[in-house]
């Protein structure tokens, strides 16, 4: 389990979690309702800086209140974005994180809207969430370039998705894996890198087509490798999960 969740929390952890709630709550009285795991990962983002995870921690509660005000995000206020199926559900890699898997060459800079892109990437996060099982606290990411253009390159919403994820949904992103990469891409890549903080770059791991198949293979059992790269897993469209 150790591995699997980036280690058990100790006795001193756990104390450090209790004067985190106590730190925070005094700033914000609604920290009461976050749970204790959710308050360790914020520590762990933090590298146990309890002042640091507070501040960080409040922002949260604030963010998400005025973000997802009814504490589920509606399908019917992100249907513009399902409509293009730019991600859908996977099954477990082998540590039992789910998998999420996202085709941005779906996304068009051209007409896309901020406001419902970033509803979205809530919609989409909570979702892959929600299938982490107990015991689990990551999931795993597949990014599939495939086909991805100039057309499909929106930086702001590339730097969008970092911060939410990021600010909001810490400790949370196990690993990514970056399939059928184009050599124009690594120009968007150039400007996106600079937002991503240490953490979530370490978990970053580009891979070459020709080793595709060994990576999937690597990090999931062959019941879980989907259809579309020769296994037997249909994917799952978000709208259906």
């Amino acid at each position: 389990m150790a591995s699997s969740v980036g280690g058990d929390a100790g006795e001193g952890e756990w104390l450090k979690v209790a004067e985190l709630r106590a730190m925070a709550e005094a700033q914000d009285p609604r920290v009461k309702e976050v749970d204790n795991m959710t308050l360790r990962r914020f520590l762990r983002a933090r590298d146990q800086d309890v002042s640091k995870a507070s501040s960080m921690l409040v922002k949260f509660v604030a963010w998400r209140r005025e973000a997802v005000p009814g504490g589920v995000m509606p399908a019917d206020q992100v249907r513009g974005e399902l409509s293009h199926d730019k991600a859908r559900m996977g099954g477990v890699d082998r540590t039992g994180r789910p998998i999420v898997f996202a085709f941005p060459a779906k996304h068009f800079s051209a007409n896309r809207d901020m406001a419902e892109h970033k509803r979205f990437l809530i919609y989409l996060l909570d979702k892959i969430c929600a299938r982490i099982p107990r015991g689990q606290e990551k999931f795993m990411c597949v990014v599939d370039l495939k086909g991805w253009g100039y057309p499909n390159s929106d930086v702001r919403a590339y730097i969008a998705a970092i911060e939410i994820m990021q600010s909001y949904y810490p400790e949370r992103l196990g690993k990514a894996l970056m399939v059928h990469v184009p050599y124009i891409f690594m120009k968007a890549w150039k400007m996106v890198y600079p937002f991503i903080d240490a953490n979530t770059r370490a978990k970053i791991m580009f891979v070459e087509d020709k080793n595709l198949d060994e990576t999937l293979r690597r990090e999931m059992e062959e019941s879980q490798v989907p259809e579309i790269y020769g296994g037997k897993l249909p994917l799952t469209p978000l709208a259906d999960d």
